[in-house]
């Protein structure tokens, strides 16, 4: 943001200027969930595409769900996750889960007693420990200023570590989010420069002159802001008399070369997020030879490894909550992305002739042939 400033000098005739400054301590978007939903997921085109890869491809790997003593499938556990919810089906209620996750750090489920999963808005649940602070007692749940008590069995609480938090956990968007507002802010000067008519800005010297008044000081600003400022008046030829000169102020968008540092920002967003940053549309990148590898990387370093941490956390929740060893089970032999990696694992097992069929159905992840 720029301070308008006015310099005046009350006892002696002198050129009479606007002048800019700019802030010195630039101000960052907040921590806080209202304020990163709006600047990354709202506001920014490649955190917002890299936290939706990241959950349409979670989202998209079907679930099943097994019971640990005999690889059987759990019926009743499988068919909530089919349907979560009466408006939710398994893929939007894991992407609402995920996306809730990059966003805050944290993900709040509530599992009702008819056995229904939702996912709850981070903002609206509150944490509330035991006397001890050492563990969760219980959760608050508020909406428009009226408060729900949960119990804390009845909530699965999905969170990322957090190195200065007990009980929240930290987000990759806040990791990101100074990357964030530097995009965020050479897409508003280019914005402000394109309504302004591809003109930077500048300043108005008045040649020995008198002072101004506020009132013609006023009026003179108002006059060249009608006159000139705007899309509307892009290309007028600026007419000046009575010893009024104008001064362009500042560097252009070339000579701050936006360009490369929109483009340095957008890879440290993508960086946070684990994404290759060919996968978002990110000029000049070579780090991957061809679209397919960078596919790989990512489902095997980002993708998979958040799916893991999602099976297991449910895995375990499930078990306590219904008394009963219980497995989540992603099927990955659905992911394209991994056709060409599980090819050629199909193609070593069989070629090994020291296995036997049950073995190599074993490493496969299929059941014994039984005679």
């Amino acid at each position: 943001m720029l301070n308008l400033l006015k310099h005046f000098n009350t006892n002696k005739k002198e050129d009479i200027f606007f002048s800019y400054q700019g802030i010195i301590n630039p101000q960052w978007t907040p921590c806080r969930y209202d304020a990163l939903s709006e600047e990354g997921f709202q506001k920014n085109v490649f955190a917002f595409r890299a936290i939706n890869l990241i959950a349409r491809g979670i989202s998209s790997i079907p679930v099943r769900v097994i019971n640990c003593g005999d690889n059987s499938e759990n019926e009743l556990i499988t068919k909530i996750f089919k349907k979560p919810n009466e408006f939710q089906t398994r893929s939007s209620f894991l992407e609402n889960l995920v996306i809730s996750l990059l966003i805050s750090g944290n993900a709040f489920v509530h599992c009702s007693n008819r056995n229904e999963l939702r996912c709850l808005r981070i903002d609206r649940v509150q944490i509330v420990p035991n006397k001890a602070k050492t563990s969760v007692d219980s959760y608050v749940y508020t909406v428009d200023s009226e408060k729900f008590s949960i119990g804390k069995d009845d909530i699965f609480h999905f969170k990322f570590f957090n190195p200065l938090n007990d009980w929240y956990g930290f987000s990759p968007l806040q990791a990101a989010a100074r990357a964030i507002d530097q995009h965020n802010e050479m897409s508003k000067h280019n914005i402000s420069i394109l309504q302004n008519g591809g003109r930077p800005s500048g300043c108005l010297v008045v040649k020995n002159s008198e002072n101004l008044t506020d009132e013609q000081r006023q009026q003179l600003k108002s006059d060249i802001q009608e006159a000139y400022s705007g899309t509307a008046n892009s290309g007028k030829i600026m007419v000046l008399e009575g010893g009024l000169e104008w001064k362009e102020m500042g560097l252009s968008p070339k000579d701050l070369d936006f360009d490369a540092g929109k483009n340095t920002a957008a890879r440290e967003i993508a960086q946070a997020f684990g994404v290759p940053p060919v996968l978002l549309g990110i000029r000049e990148d070579t780090a991957f030879s061809n679209y397919k590898e960078a596919r790989l990387h990512f489902w095997e370093d980002t993708v998979l490894p958040l799916a893991e941490f999602i099976r297991l956390e449910f895995s375990n929740r499930f078990s306590a909550r219904f008394n009963r060893s219980v497995e989540m089970i992603f099927d990955l032999d659905t992911i394209h992305a991994l056709s060409s990696k599980r090819e050629g694992l199909w193609s070593r097992i069989s070629n090994a002739d020291f296995l036997t069929i049950n073995e190599k159905r074993e490493i496969l992840g299929y059941l014994p042939i039984t005679e």
